[in-house]
């Protein structure tokens, strides 16, 4: 081995563990996206289809649930049985995974109790990986409330699986559409509704670290009462209506006029 093949062998294997010596929060970039759903990307996303969450789900993910008109992405809930499920009910995820950086939607909501409209993050044992998950949550049963939820290896915000905080909205989220934020930083958590901060969280124990999937969901419960309302059986199909998503990674700024990023500028 001549001296400068040693001298770079020697250069690899010091990059290799200062590497393997990086802290845990560490995260490869992600790329930054706007996505105005003139048509629905399939190389970005994928439509669940074919399963439900649990028991406590009635209903079961369907492609005919997903669907692109007018400019906007429309995420169903139907009276149509699949399986041994009552409904048929509307997911969509990313196909990478995201890190830190702002997360961020405009969208509008339909109403009905014992339903669920979310746009989140998450990772899981599904991709081998522990559950964390970053939420915006409406439940329809009370369209002028939104909760904010983060899970970090399973457990949310004291430590108390399914623990959030609810917060008021500027008006009902089936009323008119509003933007969602969250800017995600390995220090901190940040939401925001309209460009407006509605919640800070500093504590390492209730920050993710593992990058994520986005999604956006509406399902529904005959279970779960408590939390989501009694299931009051829709006559039609209901859709959230999607005007664009996007990605802004850590360490950029402003990258399209809608952006919460602008209004900090």
């Amino acid at each position: 081995m001549t001296d400068t093949t040693h001298r770079i062998s020697w250069a690899i294997v010091s990059l290799l563990v200062g590497l393997a010596l990086l802290p845990s929060t560490a995260m490869a970039q992600s790329a930054s996206f706007l996505d105005e759903f003139k048509t629905l990307d399939t190389g970005r996303w994928y439509v669940s289809d074919g399963w439900a969450n649990g028991d406590h789900q009635n209903c079961i993910w369907s492609t005919g649930m997903v669907w692109a008109a007018d400019g906007l992405l429309n995420v169903g809930f139907a009276p149509e049985p699949e399986g041994d499920r009552q409904y048929s009910c509307g997911e969509i995820q990313s196909r990478q995974a995201y890190g830190y950086g702002t997360y961020e939607a405009r969208f509008k909501t339909p109403t009905g109790s014992g339903l669920n409209a979310a746009f989140f993050t998450y990772i899981g044992p599904q991709q081998d990986k522990p559950h964390d998950e970053i939420d915006f949550e409406i439940l329809l049963k009370d369209t002028s409330i939104v909760e904010t939820t983060t899970f970090v290896d399973g457990k949310s915000g004291d430590g108390k699986v399914g623990s959030g905080q609810q917060h008021t909205l500027p008006y009902s989220a089936d009323s008119d559409f509003i933007d969602y934020a969250v800017t995600w930083e390995p220090n901190h958590i940040r939401y925001y509704v309209n460009g407006v901060l509605l919640r800070t969280m500093t504590d390492p124990a209730t920050i993710p670290t593992h990058p994520q999937r986005v999604f956006f969901s509406i399902w529904g419960s005959d279970t779960l009462t408590d939390w989501m309302g009694e299931m009051e059986p829709p006559t039609k199909t209901l859709a959230m209506a999607i005007d664009w998503v996007a990605f802004t990674a850590q360490g950029e700024t402003c990258a399209f006029a809608q952006s919460v990023l602008c209004k900090q500028q």
